[in-house]
This record gives structure tokens, sequence and C-alpha cells, in this order.
């Protein structure tokens, strides 16, 4: 510090304990608990550890000019009932102006069961779109050309199946499977840890995920391989710190395990995403971005040697924060989502999905959809945050945040290390214990007061919320049952025997199972029947009871 920044600073110290003003309580912090003080100066070597936007270590963003170049994809979220359903929802947010799709599926797809498998009763389209087979997919697809459009699939443990899928309609367009866009989240790590849509036990499944790898190097280079996930790790209540530093130890695990398959790290880096919670905090989130893109860079050069400088810069989507949203008072949810869609934007997102306000009642209506999607052309077109990259870059608090992240993040990185790494840290459940504690810390404070959510422990109104609560008809159930079994008594069952078989040899040995889930859903085999053949071979993941 020089000598006149010391001068100042303590001239300022002198008048603040002067000053008869109280302070509004005895502590500030950020959500996550890290100490606020009142002010902050510079620190460190600037240049160094900051640089500049599209340059190492990529702290002031991704791009050199972020959105001045391009806005970020304005991606929502979308998914109910059956494919035509959702297929309507998708034209609608695209005649809105939406930039790319998402698609949500329902819990039996997210956990390979079809959706007339005695396990699927009672949630088929409930909380995504249905899809068993490849002719659900086209139909969600309809109209809509895959090599014109942008898709991120949220799928974990049948990810390579629904992006053989996806791959398969693209090929019936007559589109070349090289120049598709899109990602899925293909992040199983954080399913054992804090979502629970698991099949598989750990080994197979980071198999599947380096069959991928492998493939879409060749076949899809444009695809984004895996979307690792803090968001849901966040949303279980894990704090911000923990939420980067599990996320990239989940990263660096993918990597060794892609390494270990014989891949090189400039060959699958490149397509390696990183999907992020933007909660309340907004000073918090925004060092929280920075931070991680600055820390993830570190570690690619550190463990990895990586060369190429689309292995080092780690780009991200987000998704506003669904445990926020309250039943009480919904319209409030709006001026949330604003908020945290605002720590994304000015934290360096590359995508972006905006919650609706009626997600804490049911699934968004349209009216509540295009709000939201609205919130971010709102912030792109009218505010002034897009037109220049990185601008609280010196603020001297969200710098002092970043640091103190980054050095969070690491701490946690180097326990996972010393545990065998993330695999191993999922399996003695580490992470597990570390986001029940922060989530029941975080209860603590809302249910003490110490906390303030508006319209649930403060600033209250009675009455049930006067607003339109969307469901899905149960006949959808219905109609998927008996539109599976008409394509069950159409296809060729000789075919589909000759697929399954070669499916469990397959599974036994080392063969990349990409093409064979192609050949297998382009035979008309279901979604189902492929992840059961794989549980005969493979079993299913068990949890611990308790750790």
């Amino acid at each position: 510090m020089s000598e006149d920044l010391a001068m100042a600073k303590q001239s300022w110290e002198e008048e603040v304990s002067r000053s008869a003003r109280p302070e509004r309580k005895e502590r500030f912090e950020t959500a996550s608990g890290l100490p606020l003080e009142p002010v902050y100066l510079p620190e460190g070597n600037y240049l160094e550890d900051r640089g500049f936007p599209g340059q190492l270590p990529f702290t002031r963003g991704a791009q050199s000019t972020m959105y001045r170049g391009r806005l970020w994809t304005m991606r929502q979220y979308a998914g109910y009932a059956d494919a035509a359903e959702t297929n309507r929802r998708f034209r609608y947010l695209l005649d809105q102006g939406q930039s790319g799709l998402s698609v949500a599926f329902d819990l039996p797809t997210q956990i390979g069961y079809d959706a007339d498998d005695p396990l699927a009763e009672g949630e088929v389209g409930k909380v995504g779109v249905s899809i068993s087979c490849l002719e659900d997919m086209e139909t969600l697809f309809r109209g809509i050309p895959l090599d014109q459009v942008s898709t991120s699939m949220t799928i974990n443990a049948p990810a390579a199946i629904l992006l053989a899928m996806y791959i398969a309609v693209a090929r019936k367009q007559g589109a070349d499977p090289s120049v598709l866009r899109g990602t899925i989240q293909n992040d199983i790590l954080k399913e054992y840890v804090a979502r629970g849509t698991y099949i598989f036990p750990p080994k197979p499944a980071m198999r599947l995920i380096t069959d991928v790898f492998r493939y879409c190097r060749e076949a899809v280079p444009q695809w984004n391989t895996i979307s690792i996930s803090g968001y849901h790790m966040r949303e279980a209540g894990c704090t911000a710190v923990q939420e980067i530093a599990f996320t990239l130890a989940n990263g660096i695990a993918y990597v060794e395990a892609a390494l270990e398959s014989g891949l090189e790290v400039d060959q699958i880096a490149p397509q390696l995403t990183f999907f992020f919670n933007a909660h309340n905090d907004l000073l918090e989130e925004i060092a929280k971005f920075r931070a991680a893109r600055r820390l993830w860079a570190k570690l690619m050069i550190e463990r990895f040697d990586a060369k190429d400088p689309r292995s080092i810069r780690l780009r991200f989507h987000a998704q506003t924060a669904g445990s926020t949203l309250t039943a009480q008072q919904p319209e409030n949810n709006v001026v949330r989502v604003a908020l945290q869609a605002l720590a994304a934007i000015l934290g360096g997102t590359q995508s972006l999905h905006t919650n609706s306000m009626d997600e804490a009642l049911g699934l968004p209506t349209e009216r509540a959809a295009r709000t939201a999607l609205r919130t971010q052309q709102i912030l792109a077109h009218e505010s002034g945050i897009a037109n220049t990259a990185d601008p609280l870059g010196g603020s001297y608090l969200v710098e002092h945040l970043t640091d103190e992240i980054e050095a969070g993040a690491r701490e946690y990185i180097e326990k996972i290390d010393e545990l065998g790494g993330a695999p191993a840290a999922v399996e003695a459940g580490y992470m597990q214990s570390q986001i029940q504690e922060a989530a029941y810390r975080d209860q603590i404070r809302v249910e003490t007061q110490q906390v303030l959510v508006v319209g649930v422990n403060a600033y209250r109104s009675d009455g049930p919320a006067a607003m339109e609560i969307m469901g899905v008809d149960p006949a959808i159930e219905s109609a998927q049952r008996r539109h599976l079994s008409q394509v069950r008594e159409a296809r060729d069952g000789g075919a589909v025997q000759d697929q399954l078989g070669r499916l469990k040899n397959a599974a036994e040995g080392t063969e990349n199972l990409m093409p064979i889930f192609i050949d297998c859903l382009e035979a008309e085999v279901t979604l189902g029947e492929i992840c059961g053949q794989l549980r005969a071979v493979w079993g299913e993941y068990v949890p611990a009871e308790s750790f």
C-alpha cells in the first residue's frame, strides 16, 4: 500500500471512530458467512491477479469484449407433459425472442424408465417432458431445425442415450451432426451428492461420460459434452464457496477420468462447461463467478499442463435460484429473479435461465415464463450493464470477495484431494455432510430472523396467492402408455432383440457405447429397455445409509 493510500485510510478510520451513527447490526457478512469490512482498498498485484477480459487468468471474463460482442444466450428451461405440449412451449419462447432451447425431462426419463413402467406411475410429465423413444424426441423438436438452434438438455444418468436420440433426430432431419450445438448436463457426481437421479454405480457411470467425450470429439465437435453443475448443490443448501469448490473438484475428476481413458487434456477440455446458481447476495455472487474462472484456469495449468486457451477458459450457464422462490407473495419472486440475473450477467455468464414467479406453486404458466424472459431482455437492452466487460472489476469489495472465495474453495479442494479425489469424497459422504451442515445453519438463520425473507418471516400478508396455478392433465400418462404400446407393436421385434444383445456385449466390454445407442434407438428400442439392459450388466447404485 502506498504512503498516500495508507494516510488516507488512517484518516478515514479516525473519522469512523468519531462518528456517532451506530451500525445497523453487530456483524456484516455475505449470505455464506464471509465477514464484510466497511470499506476495501486495492490488494496484491492487481494486473497479475485480475488481468484483462478474455486473457489469463480470466477473472474479468471469458471473452475479451464480453456482451459488447454478443449477448449471453437466453435459454429458458422448459418441459412438461408430453413432447407435443413442450414443442408448443418451445415455439412460443422462440417467438418471444429466446435464443436457445433448454429441455426439462420428467423424473421417469431422468432415471431411465419408460412412461409405461409401473415405477413411472404418477410421475409422467409432471416435472418435465416425458421422452421414452425416438419418436417422442422427433415430436419434441418438430419444426425446429436442429442445425440452426442451440439446445441444452438437463439429463445426467441416461445423458448419453438422450444425446444419441438428439443426434438420431438430427440425422432424420438431414442435418450433419458435426454442426450441432448445445450441451448435455451429463454430471453424475453431483447426482450422488445432491440431486439423486442416478442409476448406475460410479465406475460404469463415469465410463458413459468418457464415451461421450470420445464420440463427440470426432462426430459432434461443437457439442459441450458435460455441464459440471454446482447449481443443484447450492439448491441443496451449500454456500457460495462450497459451490465453487465442489463443482471444480468434480471437474478435476472428469478430466482425470478422460486422461485415464486415453484422451489428452486439450482434446476434451474445450468442450467442458459449467452450470452455477445465481443466488440472492448480489456482490458475493458476482465475486463467486469471477473466482471460479480464475481458480479453474490455475487448476488446469497447475494440474494438467493445459496449453489450449479454450481448455483453460471456464464457460458457464447460470440459472436463478429456485430455492429462493416463495409461495407466499409470489410476485416478489420477479424482483428476486431480476437481482439474481443481474448477478449472473455482471459475473460474466455465457447463458442464463430466469425462473418464473409461479414456480413455487406449480409449473410456469405461459405469462410467467414470458415475464421471466422479458427480465433478461430488459437487463440486456435497457440497463446498460452489457455495454462493458466486467463492470464491477476494480471494486475493492468485489475484488476482496473474489480473493476470499478463491482461497476458501482451494481449501475445500485440498481436503477433497486428501480424501482421494471427488469420487472418493462422494463415497465417504464428505460433500453431502458439508452441504447438510450449511443448509441447517441457513435454516436456523431464517427461523431466528437473523436473515429476513420478505413475505415469509417478515412483511407477511394474509390470504392465498391470487395467481393461476398450472398443472399437468392426468390423461397425459394414459396417452403416453397407449403411444408406447403402439410403438412396440409396430417395430421389428427381432431387430430390437438383436440390438439389445449387441448392447449387452458392449456393456460387458470396453467398446464405445454411443454408436450402439444410436443404432438401438433407430431400431425403436426404448430408453427404458436400453437402461434395463445396462442395469442387468452393471447393477444400480445404492448409497450408504449414513455418513
